[in-house]
């Protein structure tokens, strides 16, 4: 369970042990940290630690272009302020797979392995830094109460267990709107970041007909492009939040990834 409080710098994390964190957790787009303690709560033994990612949960919001390389970085300060513990699991959902791949691919020293929940597939070019707008859907969640947020979220996805509803509320109340003040430069192809990306990988995803991003076509372009061990998981009757969608088989595949890349090997 997320209990223990840090900060370093303008980012919040918690973490379920005073002892190095085995297991990093980055939530997606408009969640926080605390969204994952549901499935830390069915990790029992595994030292955990989940970020706040700028402009969301509790962290604060850097007057700077939003990009997942600062992502990426924000991840790599916490990390390279935890004790040395010769590198974690990282695991991430979204836009928080997304920067866990960014990280993976540029700083092998502080990943081990790494976990990505149905990221974005990025795009090629050169990207600039472009305006961008909160989704109304945001806007309308936010101008709510909490428990009409929690009534909104259970009416649009029935399926997901009750434990998930309140902190995915909660998360949407929390995000900055000056977030969206901000310029914003979409992440390049996730494939270009597998190939540069030596560590074991898992890649899971839904199905394209639920929401998810990730098609069984793009996870085998995937697989070709990896340099490293790489697997991916299609978990059916699932969507974009596999890990709220199936919770039973999303954590039956990270409990064996996590037990074949046990970072307690490494010490």
């Amino acid at each position: 369970m997320l209990g223990m409080r840090g900060r370093t710098d303008h980012l919040t994390w918690y973490r379920t042990d005073e002892a190095a964190a085995e297991v990093v957790f980055l939530h997606g787009f408009t969640d926080s940290a605390q969204c994952w303690d549901p499935v830390i709560r069915a990790l029992p033994g595994v030292r955990t630690l989940a970020i706040d990612a700028r402009g969301h949960g509790e962290s604060g919001l850097p007057d700077e272009p939003i990009r997942y390389t600062a992502h990426r970085d924000d991840a790599a300060l916490v990390l390279s302020d935890q004790p040395e513990n010769g590198g974690v699991v990282v695991v991430g959902h979204s836009m928080g797979a997304m920067a866990a791949a960014y990280l993976a691919a540029s700083r092998p020293d502080l990943v081990r392995a790494v976990v990505l929940e149905d990221p974005p597939t990025g795009a090629p070019g050169n990207h600039q830094d472009e305006p961008w707008s909160e989704p109304e859907w945001l806007a309308e969640l936010r101008a709510l109460e909490l428990p009409d947020r929690i009534a909104r979220g259970r009416a649009n996805d029935p399926g997901w267990p009750d434990d998930e509803l309140e902190p995915w509320a909660v998360s949407k109340g929390q995000v900055n709107p000056h977030l969206f003040d901000l310029t914003f430069q979409q992440a390049g192809p996730l494939t270009e970041l597998l190939a540069a990306i030596t560590c074991p990988v898992l890649l899971i995803h839904g199905d394209t007909d639920r929401g998810g991003l990730i098609s069984p076509e793009y996870a085998e372009q995937c697989a070709q492009a990896a340099a490293g061990e790489f697997h991916a998981v299609h978990i059916p009757e699932a969507g974009h939040s596999v890990h709220r969608d199936n919770r039973p088989r999303y954590l039956a595949e990270l409990t064996a990834f996590l037990t074949h890349h046990d970072p307690k090997d490494a010490r």
